[in-house]
Parts: C-alpha cells; sequence; structure tokens
C-alpha cells in the first residue's frame, strides 16, 4: 500500500532497514526542473567499497577532473572542449580524446553527467550519491541552497552576501514577490529570475 503523504515515513522505515547495511535511500533534487529523486547510496568507506567501480584507474581520473571543472565554475557547467583537452593530461594513463568523447557519452548513459548543448553538469543521482564528498572536498567552493539546504552546483549567488539557491528554488521562493529579496541579507536581489 502506498500512500502519497506517507513517503517520508515509509523511506525511514526501508532506511532503519538499510543502515546495518551501509546504505541509504537518499532525495534529491533536479537542478534542472525542481523534481524529487531518490538514489540509493552506499554509506561505506572501506578500501574494498572504494576499488569497487566499473571504470578502471584513468577513467575515474578524467571524472574526477571533469568534477573539478564542473564545480570550480561559476555556472556549474564545463564544456566539451575544456573536458576533452584534460585527456592528454591524465596522470595514470593518456587517453585519445575519441575515447575520452566516448567515455562522457558513458558518464551520461550512467547519469553521473548531464549534457546540454556541449556543456556538462553532474546529475542529479550524481549529486545525491556524492554529496558528503563533494561537500568535504571542495570545502571553498560547495554551497548548499539557502531555501532547500541541498547541494547546489547549479545555483544563482546573492551580489551582496553569497548565498545561493538552486534555480528551482528561486522561481519557488521569488513567485510571488514583486521586489525579490536576498533571504538571507535582504538586499535587492539582482540576478534574473529564471
Amino acid at each position: 500500500y502506498y500512500a502519497h503523504d506517507k513517503l517520508d515515513d515509509f523511506i525511514n522505515t526501508i532506511n532503519s532497514h538499510l543502515e546495518p547495511l551501509f546504505m541509504q535511500i537518499r532525495k534529491g533534487m533536479s537542478e534542472d526542473d525542481g523534481r524529487p529523486h531518490y538514489a540509493l547510496v552506499n554509506l561505506a568507506e572501506t578500501e574494498i567499497s572504494k576499488m569497487a567501480s566499473d571504470y578502471t584507474e584513468n577513467e575515474l581520473e578524467l571524472f574526477r577532473k571533469t568534477m573539478d571543472l564542473i564545480i570550480l565554475s561559476e555556472n556549474g557547467f564545463a564544456s566539451s572542449t575544456d573536458i576533452l583537452n584534460l585527456a592528454d593530461q591524465l596522470k595514470t594513463k593518456k587517453m585519445k580524446k575519441k575515447e575520452a568523447e566516448q567515455l562522457l557519452k558513458v558518464f551520461v548513459e550512467d547519469r553521473l553527467l548531464s549534457e546540454r548543448n556541449g556543456e556538462y553538469t553532474l546529475h542529479t543521482r550524481c549529486i545525491i550519491e556524492m554529496e558528503q564528498y563533494i561537500l568535504s572536498n571542495y570545502q571553498d567552493v560547495a554551497r548548499k541552497c539557502n531555501i532547500c539546504h541541498s547541494l547546489a552546483i547549479q545555483s544563482l549567488v546573492c551580489d551582496s552576501c553569497g548565498t545561493g539557491m538552486h534555480l528551482p528554488c528561486v522561481r519557488r521562493y521569488f513567485r510571488a514577490q514583486t521586489e525579490p529579496r536576498c533571504p538571507q541579507c535582504n538586499d535587492v536581489w539582482s540576478c534574473d529570475i529564471p
């Protein structure tokens, strides 16, 4: 039996049974349209779980470098050109651009990355699964949305105080306001509201 208003309780019950297995169902939000997504996340950080991967060492290195580009960018995107240029800078083993191009397609198919018009960002699944990793390894630049308190890769930022918000959260928050103001510092919100 499924009751929509009891979904959180249902997931909490499942998570209580998954806890001894070091797993958890986590909820995230699509940064494009604000729709909720759920992912089963491995919480164990053992040497074995770190080694368990479908990717080779140099493929993982390209993914980490791609993640660097995306997270360190102003808008949460990295161009395919910039990513492909990383292929011959890998320390583990150089990769041909054609191989890197194929690997980017695999990352999109595996829902690690999303692609739009030659620009790549982290897929919702990747953000849910890697939120703790990103927050701990990119402490200076990673930010949480001021509205939903989830990791915000694609976000708008207040010019006055640096508060960041997901695009869907910005739309919802400012929907009824005639003169949008930052929820943190109360200054006029200068970014365009999508």
